[in-house]
């Protein structure tokens, strides 16, 4: 049986270039977490090009850094238009605001609204002491 998906579509916008997120220094260096959601994150099904509509919610604790909101809001919004899976895209931005904001740990969930009858939720997670997702 042939396979409807090709490694295309499984490689779709996990290498796009999307805006910068841009950061501050911290002020507060105790430990505090950071929670942030995006209600109305839509991006599109690389296969089908239909959209897939969710809400993506961003936990971290800052090390040095915070992200600035709006550059990290109109990077979410990049993801209109771009080809990509929905654990594709939870997993690039636990990847983007890692490498941007450094911090000591993030978790991001990607809760998609249904299609075809299914719900997706997708939870990565990186936390300094493990360096895993």
């Amino acid at each position: 049986m042939k396979r409807a998906y090709t490694d295309e579509h499984a490689e779709s916008g996990v290498r796009s270039e999307l805006p910068e997120i841009e950061t501050w220094p911290n002020q507060y260096p105790e430990d505090y977490q950071i929670e942030i959601v995006m209600p109305e994150f839509t991006s599109v099904c690389p296969k089908t090009g239909l959209p897939d509509f969710g809400k993506i919610v961003l936990r971290y604790v800052p090390d040095k850094l915070c992200l600035e909101l709006k550059s990290y809001k109109m990077y979410l919004l990049a993801y209109r238009d771009l080809g990509i899976f929905q654990e594709n895209a939870t997993n690039r931005i636990l990847a983007d605001v890692v490498k941007h904001a450094k911090p000591r740990s993030a978790t991001v969930v990607g809760d998609f609204s249904a299609r075809g009858g299914l719900t997706t939720v997708v939870t990565a997670h990186w936390s300094r002491k493990s360096g895993k997702r």
